[in-house]
């Protein structure tokens, strides 16, 4: 019993933050799986660049992906489907594990292997589906189309889609 009061007096003094609306954790998500599957792009090449494979795991929507799938997870759990944080532990586990190898790699341990790697990534990208699968369609319809005009205005600012008097100006610079 005096766990219960002990609880109640905390909880008093803690603040708990109110989770952002399901849809403003989507688009990250998406943009994260995405990031996820370039990065299997990279280590296709004939030398891959291990640290540069890392980098991307802590960069752009990645670097807040831990947050983001447990937002999705809670909802998921509060709408019936409590099997979505096995989804958001499989993922981190997967990406947890590929960070490794591609430091084991990086430092040249030959038993890191590429293919162990690729199948890493694929079990991350098969528990971000899986969690996306729990969310209303709508939701994520719309979450699709924000990770889709996200990346499309990231193409619209490399140097070949500028205008020409920003060309020009670039050049001067």
């Amino acid at each position: 019993m005096p766990d219960a009061i002990g609880d109640s007096v905390l909880d008093k003094y803690l603040k708990k933050k109110k989770l952002d609306p399901l849809e403003a954790y989507i688009p990250a998500v998406i943009l994260t799986a995405l990031q996820i599957k370039e990065l299997g792009k990279f280590l296709q090449v004939d030398e891959p660049k291990f640290a540069d494979c890392r980098s991307l795991l802590r960069s752009g929507p990645a670097s807040s992906l831990r947050v983001n799938i447990r937002a999705v997870a809670l909802y998921a759990s509060d709408a019936g489907n409590g099997s979505a944080f096995s989804d958001v532990d499989g993922c981190l586990r997967a990406l947890e594990e590929l960070d490794s190898l591609l430091l084991r790699a990086s430092r040249n341990d030959s038993e890191a292997s590429i293919k162990s790697m690729e199948m890493k990534i694929g079990t991350a990208l098969d528990a971000l589906d899986s969690l996306l699968k729990t969310v209303p369609t709508d939701v994520l319809d719309k979450g699709k189309a924000m990770a889709d005009a996200y990346r499309s205005s990231e193409e619209d600012t490399t140097p070949e889609n500028l205008d020409p008097e920003l060309k020009k100006l670039e050049s001067i610079l």
